[in-house]
């Protein structure tokens, strides 16, 4: 009797351990068929995006906002950008925010910032994909400005 008992206790572990596994197994196909959102870029995923798109970067400097605000320095980054329809390099000036909340906090501190180093302020051109702000002196070529606005907003994922 005992041994019929045992036999059976083994076959029910068996088949509940088969069961989990088939369990864990199916979760796991779940989990891997939905993407995780998209999350934004650092410099690198920036410039790649930008790049891919036929825009031309050099002169890279971190750290300079184009003003003297020490805190929107920490988040800046200077380059000149060309390319397209965009003949003549031009001076850019990206700030990169940690989140949604500090791009609309710091969003402003941008404009007064650009005043620094806008000559001409009706050129003004700057493009906003929160958590990322690229501000510098135009016009900006059309289809440049384009391409600098696709690039940007395919880095921002959703947006911090």
């Amino acid at each position: 009797m005992i041994p019929l008992v045992l036999a059976v206790w083994q076959r029910v572990v068996r088949v509940v351990g088969v069961v989990s596994i088939a369990a864990v197994l199916a979760g796991c196909g779940v989990v891997s068929r939905t993407p995780p959102a998209p999350t934004p870029a650092d410099f690198l995923g920036i410039s790649s995006s930008l790049v891919a798109r036929g825009i031309a970067i050099d002169h890279v400097v971190s750290g300079d906002a184009g003003c003297r605000d020490a805190n929107l320095a920490k988040t800046a980054i200077s380059f000149r950008a060309s390319g397209l329809d965009q003949t003549t390099p031009v001076p850019v000036y990206l700030y990169i925010f940690g989140s949604r909340e500090s791009f609309v906090n710091r969003r402003a501190d941008v404009d007064t910032c650009a005043r620094s180093y806008v000559t001409d302020p009706q050129a003004f051109a700057s493009i906003d994909a929160s958590p990322f702000v690229l501000a510098g002196q135009g016009p900006w070529a059309p289809r440049f400005s384009a391409a600098l606005r696709a690039g940007l907003t395919e880095a921002a994922g959703t947006g911090g």
